[in-house]
């Protein structure tokens, strides 16, 4: 959604995070690997790009403004509920990120409480279709 908004090392970080998400709890189901692939188009990533794990320590120090950890936060929590379930050790995983970011548990659930109105939004118009 905003995710034009990020430099190129964050967009390359922020693939790599959404795939720490998404496998945290275990699972990599086919909704989240297409939901990846749009995250990879949308910020114009190289298709070989190979997404890994990564440790949130020291990320602050990449994602420098309030506006790009938000960004973030709101990208991987709606990637956190396309396979139908936002699982606790993707949230565990997000908990995590905050607290490096220092956004805290109430902002983090007001954005979890965003993304979950905006996948309904979506889940509607899709109805209409």
């Amino acid at each position: 959604m905003f995710l034009s908004q990020l430099d190129q090392d964050q967009k390359e970080l922020l693939y790599h995070l959404a795939y720490s998400v998404v496998v945290s709890d275990g699972e990599f189901s086919a909704e989240e690997e297409l939901s990846m692939m749009d995250m990879r188009r949308e910020m114009v990533l190289p298709e070989d790009l190979e997404p890994h794990y990564l440790e949130v320590k020291g990320l602050e120090k990449k994602f420098l403004s309030h506006r790009s950890r938000i960004i973030a936060i709101i990208a991987l929590t709606h990637l956190g509920y396309v396979d139908g379930a936002f699982e606790i050790e993707e949230k565990s995983y997000l908990y995590e990120l905050c607290q490096v970011f220092n956004i805290s548990n109430e902002l983090f659930a007001r954005i979890n409480n965003w993304v979950r109105r905006l996948v309904a939004l979506h889940e509607e118009a899709t109805n209409f279709l």
